[in-house]
């Protein structure tokens, strides 16, 4: 493959990071666009990037970001869904706004993918969920990423960029801070210092959890496949109960005599989640790899 001239923008957080360093290993020329609020210089430390230090809410500096790029890879957000409640109009700015400021500036470039969510589909009317579910947000976090893709979507119609939409189920994995939100890193740590995992509700609630390496997969197909347009689920298409999750990350730091402790569910959380990855799988080639007790184990060695 041609070497290309990738941006991405949040490429110093978790995603982002390890995204950075499966591309540099390809040898593209890469630019990262980060404001360092949740991410860290350290994340991408010994890469070859030019690095930005920018606000997305901030169009001239976008723009700037985006000169003489072929690809850009929209992955900075504010992603906790309790606290997009509590602050609604934080990420309508960075969410909303800001992907609008990225979609807008994307006149000339080749390729345009968005980290999007499975919270686009709220509550879901049947399992698994295929993309063309309908769209049903409960949080102001997952109303932000609607419109992100209607943003992207739309400027493509404008601009003629090949736009491509990664609608994310659970991703988990090293560097992952509590910033994004992780249940099996939380779950981790609180396990390896022999304090109970912490279940909101009644841990009946499932989940599909994707491993970090999986997630960025899919972004490098995306690119690669320059057939591929449109939306795609990327998840691991097995649904987990939170509390089974829960006991197996106690087996696997060796705590069986631990008990998770249960309180009141969040405002905003699904009852149940899992994806339907045929369409990436057909299109994308896309096809997880990462098991996840072998996912967990990776990230316990970590810690």
């Amino acid at each position: 493959m041609e070497s290309l001239r990738i941006l991405v923008t949040g490429g110093a957080g978790f995603l982002g990071s390890h995204l950075v360093r499966a591309l540099s290993k390809e040898g593209h020329l890469i630019r990262v666009l980060d404001d360092l609020s949740t991410g860290s210089l350290e994340n991408i430390k010994g890469c070859d990037v030019e690095f930005i230090r920018g606000d997305i809410r901030e169009y001239s500096t976008v723009k700037d970001a985006l000169k003489d790029i072929d690809v850009v890879v929209h992955l900075a957000a504010l992603i906790d869904v309790p606290e997009s409640i509590e602050k609604p109009v934080e990420y309508f700015e960075v969410n909303s706004y800001g992907t609008f400021n990225v979609a807008r500036a994307s006149d000339n470039i080749n390729t345009l993918i968005f980290s999007s969510s499975c919270a686009v589909y709220g509550n879901p009317e049947r399992l698994p969920i295929d993309e063309n579910h309908k769209l049903n947000p409960l949080s102001p976090y997952a109303a932000s990423k609607i419109s992100g893709e209607a943003y992207i979507t739309g400027y493509a119609n404008i601009y003629g960029y090949r736009p491509v939409i990664l609608r994310y189920f659970n991703i988990y994995g090293p560097k992952q801070t509590k910033a994004y939100a992780g249940v099996i890193s939380e779950f981790t740590k609180r396990a390896l210092r022999g304090e109970p995992p912490i279940i909101y509700g009644d841990g009946e609630q499932t989940r599909d959890f994707i491993h970090v390496e999986d997630a960025v997969d899919a972004i490098l197909k995306a690119i690669k496949e320059e057939r591929a347009r449109g939306v795609y689920n990327i998840g691991s298409g097995n649904a987990v109960k939170i509390k089974d999750l829960a006991y197996l990350i106690l087996k696997l730091a060796g705590r069986t005599e631990i008990r998770p402790v249960y309180i009141a569910p969040r405002p905003g959380d699904i009852r149940n989640s899992v994806a339907d990855i045929t369409r990436a799988n057909k299109e994308l080639g896309f096809e997880p790899r990462v098991k996840l007790d072998r996912g967990i184990e990776m990230l316990m060695k970590e810690k």
